[in-house]
This record gives C-alpha cells, structure tokens and sequence, in this order.
C-alpha cells in the first residue's frame, strides 16, 4: 500500500502535466500560422491513425449535398433499437399505435456493442450542433444540427465489415422497420422567419382513421375501378421504370361537400398502408419552400392537397386587388394604420405561383423518391385551371356525387345491420328525386341513444329526404319566379326604349 503523500505526489504530477499541455496547446493555436498548424495536425491525425488499430465509418444523417434522408441511416437506427435498449445507459422511449409495449431507441452520445462472426463492432449515436453561419443547407432543412452513427471495428475486419457486416445491418433494419412500421398524418410547418430554421418541415401524429372501401358509401362498380387501379400502381414499380416515369399517380376528387372526399383518401391510404401527408399551400411561403417540402416526403405516401380551388388564389387575382385598394388609400390617418397592416399580411401570404405548383407536380423534383400518390380534391372542378388537373397530371378524375339507393343501402348495414325493410322502397323513390349527400344520409341513420331503434333512424331519414325534396322545390319555384320577373323587367325596359324612339 502505497503512502498518503506518495497518492498526492502523483497527482499533483498528473495535474502539472495536464496544466502544461494545455499551455502548449493554447500557443500552438494563437501563434503558429494556420498552414503550418494545419500541416501539423494531418501529421499528427496520420501518426495516430498509423498507432491505432481500429477504423472509424461515420453514417450522416444527411450526407454532403444530398436533400434527402440517408437509407442506410434509417437503416442501422432501426437495427440498433433492440440491443440499445439492453446496453445503453440513457434511452429515448416512445409507444406504438394501439400497442401497450414501449419502444426504447439509444440516447445522443450513448455507445452500444454488437458482434457479427466472431468480430466485435462498438456502435456510438452523435450529434453536432450547428449555428446560423455555419451551413445553411441544414437551415432549409428544418433544423440546425446533424446526426450520424458511428461505427468503430479492428483493422483486421474490415472485409468482414464493408463486404458482410453492413449488407446485414441494412437487410435487418429494413425487416425491422417494415416490422414495426406505424403509419403517419404529416401536416407541414408554417415557415415564419428564423423559427423555419429550428423547425422540421413537417410535422405528424399517428394515423388512425378506420375508413376502408368496405365501409364506404360508393357504386360498388366504381369502387372496384379505384380499388384495381390503386392495387396496380403499387404493384407496378418495373413497369414506371420500363416505360421512363416517375413512379407516382395523380387523383382529383370533386363533388359537393358531405360526399366523402377526405374519407375516400384514408381509405386509400389503408389500403396501400401509405403514410399521408397534408399539405396546407397558405402556410408555404413561396416556390422554394414547396420545392423543399416535396423532397422530405417519404415513399409509400399520399401527398394531399384539399380544396385546391380555396387553398391559394394562383391566377395572381387576389395580389392585384390588394394592390389596387392600396393605391386608393386616402389621407386620413386611420386608413393609414389599416394600410400599413394590410402590407404586412399581404407580406405574409403564400407567394406559391400555379407555376411552381405544375412543377411540384411533374416537375423534375417529382421524380425524387418514389411510390407516391398526389391527390386533390374540389368542391368546384370547373374553378380549377385546365393544366392543373389535365390528364398525367391528375391521370384519374373521380366524381363523387350525391348517395345513391346503392350508397345508402351499404350505410344501413353499417350504421343499423340492416339488409330490408319496408321503408327501402320509400327510401329509394326519395333518393331517385332529391339529392343528398353521403354524410347527411348517415346523420340520419346515427342512433340517438342506446336502444338503436332501427325503425326511428329510417322514419328520420325519410322525414329528412322529404323535407329536402319540399326545400329543392320551393328554391326552384323561387328562381323561376326570379327569372319570371327578369324577363318582364326587360321586356318593360325593351318597349320603354322603343316608345322614346318612336316619339
């Protein structure tokens, strides 16, 4: 055992020694030119890397100039999520979709083992943090760091690790990821000044929407188009290459509201187990920043855009009126203070043209990723401009119009488990001579309590499809009595100007 004095002796030595390199340290970096010092650091890196017996990979997130995510990154996270969580000292926790079990994922800095015949591999989660100044391509990008993993092995493996090793990191992350795959709603970020740069582009909960094409009010015929056409693009991946396209499929939903347009979309995203991404084009702040939010899609998606023909004014109408109301300003001092705000909202507004939105389309940057579907939906197609919705742009046009005997029988077995009754011949005479939606068919047919009186759901319905019969008539006698009075009034004019010129 070693004497008291003699234990502080050599710490006392150790710190000396720690003091004096961190002088030399602090000159060598004040002092010495940055050639030089450059020079000698790739020495001194290459005279550490000759001692060293182990190689270092390092896995980006984002790898030099690309704009999308690193697979191989996606890859090892989800293959490093199980032994992480028996390892790692510092985890992240998160639960699954209708699932009790937590998912646990290694911390930034937390370093986990792994071994793969017979070599032992040291696995370690980093981060670096950047400022504004430093790369503004992570600015763009929604945050200001960089994440990458870091892989440490002996020199003598290296075949083992870059022809074996990392072909089964990949194979088994992908099964894992598809294993534990929880699909998404992605809503994107409205972009406001510096905060775009702290943000991610795009925001998500989980999707949960039941909809299915089973439950849904539609002409089974026409159900069966969608449901085929949808099946064949995801299975045609070869064909797209071979014919040189874009792996990816346009959809216009139209008809009134209440017909099931957003419905149909989950249905479609259920059906493809497609994450859905819904994007808001007010929020987007010009031309570029849809650029963006296209490129951190993922594949496997549904790019939604709702009521396209409200979502952005793109014939540039909406920026002439504003202008032309600003130059009709007047003296007074409180229009003033009413102007100044208008300009500043004006500012603020979506600078998204119908150009950038072609592009967004079928552009170039479409083609980045693949296995998407892009899917707009109006109440009103003929508002919409024609090269917006043309053929290979939206290549299927699906109108979804008013329910249909055919409609509301699916939504009586499924809101009342009902095939007949009696009430079905009335129903149908009713729906054949009025129209109403989908949804307003199935308000109806909703139980108001516990009992689930079959016969008062189908007596409201009929009470309901009655009264929207006696309200279409009453607004048709209502115009023609409008137009009645129209001709008259230019009839009365007509025979006024014809009496001025005869006198």
């Amino acid at each position: 055992m070693f004497p008291m004095g003699y234990a502080f002796g050599k710490t006392s030595d150790l710190g000396t020694t720690i003091a004096t390199l961190f002088f030399f340290y602090t000159i060598f970096e004040r002092y010495v030119p940055r050639r030089l010092r450059a020079r000698v650091e790739k020495y001194t890196h290459r005279l550490l890397g000759f001692l060293s017996p182990y190689i270092q990979i390092v896995f980006n997130e984002y790898t030099g100039e690309r704009l999308e995510r690193s697979r191989l990154y996606t890859a090892i996270q989800s293959y490093l999520g199980s032994d992480s969580s028996k390892q790692a000292k510092r985890l992240q926790a998160d639960t699954l979709l209708n699932s009790k079990s937590i998912v646990l994922t290694m911390d930034d800095y937390e370093e986990i083992t792994d071994s793969y015949q017979g070599a032992k591999m040291w696995w370690v989660a980093g981060r670096i943090v950047r400022n504004d100044s430093q790369n503004n391509f992570y600015h763009w990008r929604g945050d200001g760091e960089r994440r990458y993993y870091k892989l440490t092995f002996h020199k003598k493996h290296r075949e083992l690790v870059t022809d074996l090793y990392l072909n089964h990191v990949m194979e088994e992350g992908k099964k894992l990821r598809i294993r534990n795959r929880q699909r998404r709603l992605y809503t994107n970020n409205r972009s406001d000044g510096a905060s775009r740069y702290r943000e991610k582009m795009w925001s998500h909960v989980s999707f949960d929407h039941p909809a299915s094409f089973r439950t849904l009010a539609m002409d089974p015929e026409k159900k069966k188009e969608i449901v085929d056409d949808l099946i064949t693009f995801r299975e045609s991946k070869d064909y797209y290459q071979e014919i040189g396209k874009a792996w990816k499929r346009g959809y216009l939903l139209y008809g009134p509201p209440g017909t099931g347009k957003s419905t149909l979309i989950a249905a479609m995203a259920n059906l493809l187990e497609y994450d859905v991404y819904d994007l808001e084009l007010t929020s987007v702040k010009d031309n570029i920043e849809l650029r963006k939010l296209l490129i951190e899609v993922s594949s496997k998606s549904i790019i939604v855009i709702e009521d396209i023909d409200c979502s952005l004014d793109l014939t540039g109408q909406r920026k002439k009126k504003d202008e032309d109301n600003e130059e009709e300003g007047e003296e007074d001092e409180k229009l003033k203070i009413k102007n100044v705000r208008k300009e500043v909202k004006v500012d603020k507004e979506s600078k998204v043209t119908l150009s950038g939105l072609l592009n967004f389309i079928d552009g170039l940057w479409s083609s980045c990723g693949g296995e998407r579907l892009i899917v707009f939906t109006t109440n009103y197609v003929d508002r919409l401009d024609p090269a917006l919705i043309r053929r290979g742009r939206m290549d299927k046009h699906i109108e979804l119009s008013y329910c249909t005997f055919e409609g509301f029988k699916l939504l009586a077995k499924n809101y009342l488990r009902l095939d007949s009754h009696k009430l079905f011949e009335t129903i149908e005479q009713l729906l054949s001579e009025t129209q109403m939606t989908p949804a307003d068919v199935a308000e109806n047919l909703t139980p108001n309590n516990a009992s689930r009186d079959v016969e008062a759901c189908l007596e409201n319905l009929v009470e309901a499809l009655e009264s929207a019969k006696e309200a279409a008539k009453s607004k048709a006698e209502e115009e023609k009595r409008k137009r009645s009075i129209k001709v008259e009034n230019k009839q009365r004019q007509t025979s006024s100007s014809k009496d001025e010129e005869a006198n």
